[in-house]
């Protein structure tokens, strides 16, 4: 099988990935049957507007409030409030405090359904006694910088939050409680998507101050101070949460694997290299490539394709405009050197990558030889600024949706 145009056919699957975890298509298969007593639809994330949506489409008008990024809206009657991500904001302060106004007085005969995604995190947003915007907004740029991974960033995020590590939840009680999410954390844990607000954690402020000084994160002492004191998440076993259910409604798997079955309907030998990558973007990279080129050294008769989905980190050094994904795609080029025969991309699903208004990135056998600068961007972690010079970005507009993040190796025999 010959492929005449490698970035269309990369650009398809990513394109298949992010329809397979479409809201519209995941909400209504998990609805429960409308509850005669009051439903209060809450959420916060990239998708929680189009879930919305797709509530809506199925029961009919619905009281609620849903968080989301500046131009991730849908017409819903539920309200939909624009905040800021991956740094919060005052609107996502104040819609927080009003979503918290909305569910604290409801009885047990009331039912909340929260609609949780990736992004929820920064937008769902209170801040602990003794903090401000400001020492939230300083402590996420921190840790964007820092190439912490998100699990330990979470455990941070819990101990200076009156809403995540099942506060929310808890705050609730007595009303019933489904959460459905969209995951878009390596292994699914249900606990970091969003940093769990609606579910119990393990995280204690032991356990955060651990993980700011392994990534060698310097805080205040103010915050600090704040961090050390803060009442831990709710348990695992907490009896606020005994009327919370939660299902996973789409994950980077099943995206994933939807991709891999377009692939292989074209004759395609395709290799998963797992859902739950994590570490640097650019030491990944080196690690695919490596894969990659042995691959391609030896005899094979079908293109192969290599899948992987995750949540790779940057470690900032420079002062360019980058995202892990595209600093994966510019890493994996340098390291090919111009090979003839391999194509990579890789996207974030949410159409969102680091700093950049950009989906990710495409590179194939003649991106070095496009522009010099290559070494110096990765160096300046400026990805987004040298594929923005040589056409290689994917741009996609908000996807509304978001289960991590999308790489695609190519290699023809």
């Amino acid at each position: 099988m010959a492929l005449t145009d490698p970035r269309a056919f990369l650009t398809s699957l990513f394109r298949t990935a992010v329809a397979r975890a479409d809201p519209m298509l995941c909400v209504a298969p998990h609805l429960p049957p409308r509850p005669k007593g009051r439903l209060i639809v809450i959420g916060a994330g990239k998708a929680s507007a189009r879930m919305a949506e797709a509530l809506e489409a199925h029961y009919g008008p619905v009281e609620g409030l849903i968080i989301t990024r500046y131009g991730y809206g849908r017409p819903t009657s539920v309200e939909v409030v624009e905040a800021a991500h991956p740094v919060p904001d005052a609107a996502g302060v104040a819609a927080t405090a009003r979503l918290m106004e909305l569910i604290a007085n409801l009885g047990a005969q009331d039912q909340i359904i929260a609609l949780i995604s990736g992004g929820g995190s920064s937008l769902l947003c209170a801040p602990a006694d003794g903090l401000t915007l400001a020492d939230k907004q300083g402590l996420n740029a921190a840790l964007l910088a820092s190439g912490m991974p998100i699990s330990q960033m979470n455990i941070i995020r819990k101990q200076v939050s009156k809403v995540k590590g099942g506060k929310l939840a808890a705050l609730a009680h007595p009303a019933q409680i489904l959460t459905l999410v969209i995951s878009d954390v390596p292994g699914d844990d249900p606990s970091e998507i969003a940093s769990g607000p609606t579910v119990g954690s393990s995280a204690t402020a032991e356990r955060a101050l651990a993980a700011l000084d392994q990534w060698g994160v310097v805080l205040s002492p103010h915050v600090r101070a704040v961090i050390e004191a803060a009442p831990a998440p709710i348990t695992l076993d907490d009896a606020r949460l005994a009327g919370a259910e939660l299902r996973i409604i789409a994950a980077p798997a099943q995206s994933l694997a939807a991709a891999g079955q377009e692939a292989t309907r074209q004759d395609i030998d395709v290799r998963m290299l797992g859902d739950a990558l994590e570490g640097e973007a650019r030491d990944l990279a080196a690690t695919h490539a490596a894969l990659a080129l042995a691959i391609a050294s030896a005899p094979f008769e079908r293109p192969v394709l290599l899948l992987s989905g995750g949540e790779c980190t940057v470690t900032r050094r420079g002062d360019g405009v980058g995202g892990p994904n595209a600093e994966y795609v510019l890493a994996f080029a340098l390291a090919l050197n111009g090979h003839p025969r391999i194509h990579v991309l890789a996207c974030d699903t949410d159409g969102v990558d680091g700093a950049a208004e950009v989906a990710g990135a495409y590179a194939g056998p003649d991106t070095l030889a496009q522009d010099a600068s290559a070494a110096d961007a990765l160096a300046r972690n400026d990805a987004h600024g040298f594929f923005g010079r040589i056409g290689g970005q994917i741009v996609t507009g908000p996807t509304l949706t978001n289960v991590n993040d999308f790489r695609a190796v190519l290699i023809l025999p």
